[in-house]
């Protein structure tokens, strides 16, 4: 996964017109935010439909959207990876009820 990461990081400073991460890059955060969100109802489709090899290709489109999207807002797998950690061993109830209100 460190490798995909650092690839997508990289591939801002390629020409939109020679790489897929580079043009979603370079549309901006909405258009990130769109294709993952697609990519998030594709993988919930194919959970339903209960055919694991779709759940595996789809769910791989997820973690990469995902990971190109983080790219996009500047925010690292590392802050995630450190809310989650926080939120280790307290109950998901618990842990939304104590979300600040947007």
């Amino acid at each position: 996964m460190a490798d995909l990461i650092r690839s997508i990081a990289d591939r801002k400073q390629v020409p939109p017109d020679q790489s897929y991460t580079a043009s979603l890059l370079s549309k901006g955060i909405e258009k990130c935010a769109k294709k993952f969100g697609e990519e998030a109802f594709e993988i919930a489709l194919a959970a339903v439909g209960g055919n694991k090899s779709r759940v595996i290709s789809e769910a791989a489109d997820v973690v990469y959207h995902l990971l190109v999207l983080l790219e996009s807002t500047g925010v690292t797998v590392s802050e995630v990876m450190t809310e989650l950690e926080r939120r280790q061993g307290t109950s998901g109830i618990v842990e939304k009820a104590g979300r600040a209100k947007d």
